[in-house]
């Protein structure tokens, strides 16, 4: 007997324009994950421009207190991408790659600066769990303006970013499933953007910070997968910075509230502008 399937697609509250944004700005540059994924996110929302000047992944660098590394460190980078160094602003640098990036802090530090108040960046810290991120991401998709969920995760708990239909489709329908091992092993910042619901599975696409990660820069996770990847037990601490409109912020934190998660900034390791270096894993 033939079945039938149907799956249900949600995207979050602007996130066609931040694919527009993303495919446009990719891939990110060197160190500065974070500071792409919050110039979407502020992009996203309407905000193009600060002082007269472009709102990019520099300029969020450069409000947040990014530090770039003097010398590329070749392993950071996913399989088939370059690197890229063509700094539009001129970024503090650190010598050590390994603590070299953005911190939580200064990614949200940059959205309330550079939106002049407009959005507000909200950390969350967790604790992590398939229940906690389903529901942040209700949450989310239920706002009446642009939502965008920025995720500080360890890469080394994510499916490998090129699985296959088949893996996908069958994770959709049985629930469970092997997708391909991780495509590297950094801590990282990505935008969750959307969520696919089949029979007995769902999977979050990332809209990622290098092209060749997945179909142009956006794949697609497990939630078990990526709730670990944000819990980030075994390395420095991750969580999620969930950026909405100002009038739309009590609603989020509320229902972040009742979720058990904790509004927190977090450290994941990197240094920032006069702080001392650590041997920490950064990013």
């Amino acid at each position: 007997m033939r079945s039938t399937w149907s799956l249900e697609v949600t995207l979050l509250p602007g996130s066609s324009d931040l694919l527009g944004l993303h495919a446009a700005e990719l891939p990110q540059r060197d160190d500065l994950c974070g500071a792409f994924c919050g110039a979407l996110a502020l992009r996203a929302a309407g905000i193009a421009t600060h002082a007269g000047d472009v709102v990019d992944q520099d300029l969020v660098a450069l409000a947040a207190g990014s530090v770039v590394a003097g010398v590329r460190d070749p392993g950071t980078l996913p399989f088939g991408e370059t690197g890229r160094r063509d700094y539009r602003l001129a970024l503090p640098a650190v010598e050590d790659p390994a603590v070299s990036g953005t911190t939580a802090g200064g990614v949200v530090e940059a959205i309330a600066i550079l939106s002049d108040g407009q959005l507000e960046p909200i950390p969350l810290s967790g604790p992590w769990s398939v229940q906690a991120l389903d529901g942040l991401f209700e949450l989310a998709a239920a706002l009446p303006g642009p939502a965008t969920l920025v995720a500080n995760l360890a890469t080394r708990h994510l499916w490998g970013a090129r699985a296959s239909i088949a893996e996908l489709l069958a994770y959709l329908l049985e629930g469970e499933g092997e997708g391909p091992p991780p495509d590297w092993d950094v801590g990282h910042f990505a935008c969750v953007i959307g969520r696919v619901r089949g029979p007995r599975g769902s999977l979050y696409a990332l809209a990622d910070t290098y092209p060749a990660l997945g179909a142009g820069g956006v794949h697609m996770q497990p939630p078990d997968r990526l709730a670990e990847a944000i819990e980030r037990r075994d390395m420095p601490a991750g969580g999620v910075i969930a950026v909405v409109l100002a009038e739309d912020a009590q609603t989020l934190r509320a229902g972040a509230a009742e979720l058990g998660l904790q509004e927190a900034i977090w450290d994941n390791g990197t240094v920032t502008i006069g702080s001392r270096p650590t041997p920490e894993t950064a990013a």
